[in-house]
């Protein structure tokens, strides 16, 4: 019993805790309150920062594909914002087109919830941001300079000619009706984000940037190695792409074989897919700040176009051979230079032709 302790004692000694940690917090607070007031500018921003993420869904989303545009530099090309559009059948049919380049084969591919007409690519994939990207195969120039005459099929060419190009080859699909909903949906996007860019004028940074000619072929197998250590995490090692979870359309498409672009599409061409990759490859990377050096980028775009994809027959293209771009991989030519050197350069001697 001689152990046992007075409760007088241990209530004054809770008391005295109690008392301390008081002092603890107060002194804590003395010094966190003068370093909130003093810095609240900076606290509060990086707390509106979490709000700014694109949280956005996959599918259509008025609010993201309003507000979605170009963050690119003033002096290059940028679209104008949805957001002026104040028609509301307009604003509808645009939001729509846009929702079709981004998600094509949500609508139009081998699951598609409209028709099953394409490979399961979506237009940006190839056209990327929407056809937005400043030198990522942007849409920038086609309301300025369309209807024009195209030297690849001889004749002059409106916009939904262009668009059914891109869904049976690109795509490797079939031609839209110009009178579907999808049709003019499409044609009512392309045609409001270029409405800026004076008629017969190309925009700034629409299309692909140049890059160097290399002084030698371009190389499939030094391009196997960059594809493997740069590509194939997002591609894949067989090139097939990666799919998203219900199998519909692809976050990063083929790059061969039976779901990839068939071989009478523009990236099918070496120089067009070099300088695609160059300047935007891998995803996420600008023309302003590119990572693969030219040699990589042309000896992985030569390893691409060397493997295996769909064949579109098409003996009606480029009628005047004299037109037909250096690089294009089947003859006949006008020139004497090999097949082989057409499809793989070097190509600084046929440039001076």
């Amino acid at each position: 019993m001689e152990n046992q302790k007075d409760p007088v004692v241990e209530a004054l000694q809770r008391v005295v805790f109690r008392l301390l940690r008081l002092v603890i917090v107060l002194s804590i607070l003395i010094v966190l309150i003068p370093l909130f007031v003093l810095n609240s500018a900076a606290i509060i921003g990086f707390f509106k920062s979490f709000g700014q993420e694109d949280l956005s869904p996959q599918l259509i989303d008025s609010t993201a594909i309003l507000t979605t545009e170009s963050t690119e530099t003033s002096m290059y090309w940028t679209p104008p914002s949805l957001t002026l559009i104040k028609e509301d059948k307009l604003l509808d049919e645009v939001i729509y087109g846009k929702e079709l380049i981004m998600h094509t084969a949500y609508y139009l591919g081998p699951k598609g919830t409209i028709a099953q007409q394409t490979n399961g690519l979506n237009c940006q994939n190839c056209h990327l941001n929407a056809g937005t990207k400043v030198f990522g195969n942007n849409y920038g120039s086609v309301a300025s300079t369309y209807p024009k005459m195209r030297a690849r099929s001889g004749k002059m060419e409106s916009i939904e000619k262009r668009v059914n190009d891109c869904f049976e080859r690109s795509l490797n699909g079939k031609a839209l009706n110009v009178k579907s909903k999808e049709m003019k949906a499409i044609v009512a996007y392309l045609k409001f984000i270029g409405k800026d860019v004076k008629k017969g004028e190309k925009a700034t940074g629409s299309g692909l940037k140049e890059i160097a000619f290399l002084d030698r072929p371009a190389d499939p197998t030094k391009g196997k190695i960059v594809y493997e250590n740069q590509c194939a995490s997002c591609h894949q090692s067989n090139g097939e792409g990666t799919k998203d979870e219900h199998g519909r359309e692809f976050i990063y498409p083929a790059l061969w074989g039976t779901e990839s672009f068939n071989d009478a599409a523009g990236l099918y061409r070496l120089t067009n897919m070099a300088r695609y990759v160059k300047y935007n490859m891998p995803f996420g990377v600008s023309h302003e700040s590119p990572t693969l050096s030219d040699a990589d980028a042309w000896d992985v775009s030569a390893y691409v176009i060397s493997m295996p994809r769909p064949h579109k027959s098409v003996p009606k293209d480029w009628p005047d051979k004299s037109k037909k771009p250096m690089d294009h991989p089947f003859g006949p030519y006008a020139d004497n230079f090999s097949e082989q050197q057409h499809k793989f350069g070097p190509y600084q001697l046929m440039q001076k032709k």
